[in-house]
């Protein structure tokens, strides 16, 4: 029995009819599928041309962006770096302040510390100074109660008060006026007759005694200390000094 009947069978009847047939369907298919993939208010009208590719277009926009972006990150980061600068620059000024401050106020301190230092040495030094005077003020200098002790201690007193005079100058004088008597007084001479007569060891008229009296001295007249100052005091202004008295003064 032969082989393959059927195949061979449906093979004779694709006739070239039937081909073109088939090839008139399927276009008619893809027609009505192309038709009706047009929207209703389309133009229906068909054309041989074929489609134009469309063209791309390019913008550099996308590049100035980035372009930018970028700027804008540099210029945020050399802000931030000139703000941490100038933090940096006001962290040290404010510590070179501080700094400053502080030397001022120690060197301040130091020579208030000086000063009151020095301050205190002078107050200590005029209170030595002082005390020395009153000591000298309360020593007391025992001198003998004769005409030495008497021209002696008349002759400290001038010192003080700067008045020349000599011991022997007042020797000299005293033993001529009243040879050495605190208590003679000349009731012969004119100043006797005037009713002002000479008193003491160097023979003052009270008028004299009173107006060349030394402070710190007796307002006795009669007192040999106060009595020889008294009369040194007017012989030092007349004459410049009792050393230049040889006769009545």
């Amino acid at each position: 029995m032969p082989k393959n009947i059927f195949s061979r069978v449906q093979s004779r009847s694709l006739t070239r009819h039937h081909k073109i047939a088939m090839a008139g369907v399927a276009t008619l298919g893809a027609a009505a599928i192309g038709f009706s993939a047009v929207p209703s208010g389309a133009s229906t009208k068909t054309t041989t041309e074929a489609a134009q590719p469309a063209a791309v277009a390019y913008s550099n926009q996308q590049i100035k962006d980035v372009k930018a972006s970028v700027t804008d990150q540099m210029a945020g980061a050399s802000l931030k770096a000139e703000q941490i600068a100038a933090k940096k620059k006001a962290a040290a000024e404010a510590a070179k302040k501080k700094a400053d401050a502080a030397a001022a106020a120690k060197k301040k301190a130091a020579a208030e510390a000086a000063k009151k230092k020095a301050e205190a040495a002078r107050q200590a030094k005029e209170a030595a100074s002082r005390a020395a005077k009153r000591a000298e003020a309360k020593k007391t200098v025992s001198y003998p109660n004769n005409l030495d002790g008497w021209i002696r201690e008349s002759l400290a007193i001038l010192k003080k008060h700067d008045i020349p005079a000599s011991y022997d100058g007042i020797h000299r004088n005293i033993m001529r006026e009243s040879s050495g008597n605190p208590k003679a007084i000349n009731n012969w001479d004119i100043n006797a007759i005037n009713g002002i007569p000479s008193k003491g060891l160097l023979q003052v008229i009270p008028p004299t005694f009173k107006t060349w009296h030394v402070p710190g001295t007796s307002w006795d007249i009669y007192d040999p200390v106060a009595n020889i100052t008294a009369a040194c005091n007017y012989a030092a202004d007349k004459y410049g000094s009792m050393d230049n008295v040889d006769s009545a003064y």
